[in-house]
């Protein structure tokens, strides 16, 4: 921790210790607590921290993610980082798990019908992968008839994509193409006048 002022190492060396050990990102306001000083030092510390990291070109970085620190891989590194975690991961998320993970995440609350709505096929087995493996979970019921349980992103979701919180997630602009390309497509696909 070169970068760090002399009298600051011990406040952060705890809080390295602290963030090392935990196996869910830190709120500022725990850190502040169990270091007996203010949030705002606690956020300065982890700026300084990440700085030093930083400078000290580390492989792995201190974050604000899902409104706590935790360290991370550098994205420098991810390369190494995916073949790793490819070689010894045997079950990834199928396309339609991805789908469907989207759809929630941009549209919640959202409920089962209203996925298969947007799908075009039933969403149950999906959903009970996607809730098994904690990426969504329940918050709610609707008001409507029968009273359906709604569903929204959790907390591991921010964590895995490493998202400060759902304001993080690419604008869905950046996926759709423009009116002018649209309008090229459907041209395009349009068929022609038989000959």
């Amino acid at each position: 921790m070169s970068a760090l002022p002399r009298e600051w190492r011990e406040e952060a060396a705890a809080v390295e210790a602290v963030v090392m050990v935990s196996t869910e990102p830190i709120p500022p306001q725990l850190l502040a607590e169990l270091l007996e000083v203010t949030t705002e030092r606690i956020e300065e510390l982890c700026d300084a921290i990440g700085a030093s990291y930083e400078e000290e070109e580390r492989g792995f970085e201190l974050v604000l993610v899902a409104g706590g620190y935790r360290f991370q891989s550098h994205p420098a590194y991810s390369g190494y980082v995916e073949r790793f975690i490819l070689d010894d991961q045997p079950t990834r998320l199928s396309p339609a798990a991805l789908e469907t993970l989207a759809i929630v995440a941009y549209k919640q609350p959202i409920s089962r019908a209203q996925i298969a709505q947007i799908r075009g096929v039933n969403a149950d087995g999906v959903m009970r992968l996607l809730v098994q493996r904690g990426y969504v979970e329940s918050v709610g019921r609707d008001d409507g008839p029968g009273q359906a349980i709604l569903f929204g992103t959790s907390q591991h979701f921010l964590e895995r994509l490493g998202l400060r919180s759902l304001a993080d997630l690419p604008p869905l602009e950046a996926f759709v193409p423009d009116v002018s390309t649209v309008e090229l497509l459907e041209q395009a696909l349009r068929p022609g006048p038989e000959v």
